[in-house]
């Protein structure tokens, strides 16, 4: 059993933990999402953590009251073997996580880098790193949380593309500088980078969890799987 922490900042969590159950049901795993909105629920025996898109700014403010980000950061630094997906804002908290902490991905990012809100696109991006190939499975939904959140229908976005290349979806994006980049490249649009792999963290400018391409959240369960049997 994998368990998986979603950091329930902001953004699309719930359509994270809808591509969570498609990988693993696509690789065969076992899998529990662990909902992170206080600092006691990061802990120790989770495998892996997800850093959803958002709004960075807002995600910071909000998380003082519970001392999330703390906590994902302590827990960041107290395991470094563990995998860790961040997209869009994600991306800009591996980057950039302030309070005088180090990197966590070798990269220098900047905020809404591609313009506001009606400049968000879609795009094909050629995946650069590794991911674990699996036939795609349909999952049935969920349906409404606790707090009556119903993940987005996605299967209308990117369907048709998964031959020719991951279907990126970029809304209010941040962008990678590339001269700074020295970690590897994990994707590229164009000759942008829009992903970086630094060991075992992986930030995306984009958003996977709006797309029926899991590759990397498959990436991100096999990941845990391997530390998780090396301990």
């Amino acid at each position: 059993m994998l368990r998986v922490g979603i950091a329930m900042l902001q953004g699309a969590r719930h359509e994270h933990a809808e591509a969570l159950r498609g990988a693993a049901a696509e690789l065969g795993f076992d899998l529990e999402t662990v909902e992170c909105r206080r600092a006691d629920h990061v802990t120790a025996d989770l495998d892996a953590m997800i850093l959803p898109g958002g709004e960075s700014t807002t995600m910071r403010i909000a998380s003082r009251y519970e001392s999330m980000l703390s906590a994902l950061f302590d827990w960041m630094d107290a395991y470094p073997h563990k995998p860790v997906l961040g997209t869009c804002a994600g991306a800009i908290l591996l980057a950039s996580p302030g309070a005088a902490r180090k990197p966590y991905v070798g990269a220098k990012i900047a905020r809404n880098a591609w313009g506001r809100q009606r400049q968000s696109f879609e795009g094909v991006v050629d995946v650069v790193i590794e991911t674990p190939q699996a036939d795609y499975k349909r999952i049935a939904s969920i349906g409404p949380d606790r707090f009556q959140h119903q993940p987005l229908e996605v299967q209308s976005l990117g369907a048709d593309s998964l031959a020719e290349g991951f279907p990126g979806v970029f809304i209010r994006a941040p962008r990678f500088d590339n001269s700074s980049v020295s970690c590897t490249v994990a994707a590229r649009l164009g000759d942008e980078v829009v992903g970086v792999q630094d060991g075992s963290k992986l930030g995306l400018t984009f958003h996977p969890e709006l797309t029926l391409d899991r590759r990397f959240h498959r990436w991100l369960l096999n990941q845990a799987k391997q530390q998780k049997e090396a301990v």
